[in-house]
């Protein structure tokens, strides 16, 4: 099997290492991760707790740092456990589009012919729809819900890695190494997965941690249109919704999920660009 030299793996780990994107990005990740691992022993008050005596208080009110929304719900408790809905739906995403597409991309580029036309053309018809109307019909048709919404996601957006894939597995494919492999009679199973697969990882961890990134965008958008996570439901993109109503009279109300979704994209795609640079193959030597 082609695996990638230790020297060669040591040298990307340098350069992730030596990069301050990587540290930016993973402090501020490592915050909201933590935070929504710890969520029961961090969050200062129940989620769904409502107390309407103590509606839209503003932030640095007694015994509510945040402040409390219309029900008088404590805002960084929701922020806190919205947290893990949003991050469990983008990996949740992630790791059902990327087993998707990586299986399809390597199926694809390995066999070529039919089966690679058959494959491609799938991917041209759902790229001919945009993501986002085309998420929302199905959802409409499974019905509201963050689960739903999970697996309509991560149903649809395998496409990016199929097309990755491919395109590195044509290349391999034809490398000294997996020829002699096949002479030898190894099975295509045993080929594809075993001396082709390890050498797609690098460029299948990139794909993957920016999609983390728009799989959190794109749950949260559906559920600030309803079809996402629903009342009482924490969620980023929900309370964003429910925080539309007051934005006159409680700004901080959007303010604050909304900059929690900036962080934390700012944050993957940081990552992400520090794992490119630290993977890319033409600045290896």
């Amino acid at each position: 099997m082609q695996m990638i030299s230790k020297p060669r793996r040591n040298r990307a780990l340098a350069r992730l290492l030596a990069n301050p994107m990587t540290y930016f990005g993973g402090a501020i990740l490592l915050v909201f991760v933590l935070a929504a691992i710890f969520a029961p022993q961090v969050a200062p008050h129940d989620p769904y707790k409502q107390d309407f005596s103590a509606g839209n208080l503003p932030p640095l009110s007694p015994d509510h740092v945040l402040g409390t929304d219309d029900l008088g719900r404590d805002t960084l408790s929701r922020l806190i456990y919205g947290g893990r809905s949003s991050l469990t739906a983008g990996l949740i995403v992630v790791a059902l589009s990327a087993s998707i597409g990586v299986t399809l991309g390597l199926i694809s580029g390995f066999y070529g012919g039919v089966v690679d036309s058959i494959i491609m053309r799938l991917v041209d018809i759902l790229y001919a729809f945009p993501f986002l109307i085309l998420a929302i019909a199905v959802v409409a048709i499974l019905g509201p819900g963050l689960f739903n919404v999970m697996i309509v996601l991560g149903s649809i957006s395998w496409i990016e890695y199929s097309r990755v894939v491919r395109s590195v597995v044509l290349q391999i494919k034809v490398q000294d190494y997996v020829l002699a492999s096949r002479a030898l009679g190894a099975s295509n199973f045993r080929i594809m997965f075993w001396h082709i697969l390890p050498n797609c990882v690098s460029i299948i961890i990139v794909q993957a941690t920016f999609s983390v990134a728009g799989a959190i965008i794109a749950a949260a958008a559906l559920s600030f249109l309803g079809f996402g996570a629903q009342p009482p439901e924490p969620e980023w993109g929900a309370m964003l919704n429910a925080a539309q109503r007051f934005i006159r009279v409680t700004p901080v109300m959007s303010i604050l999920p909304g900059t929690a979704i900036i962080l934390v994209v700012i944050a993957i795609n940081l990552i992400g660009d520090a794992l490119r640079d630290a993977l890319d193959p033409n600045t290896q030597t």
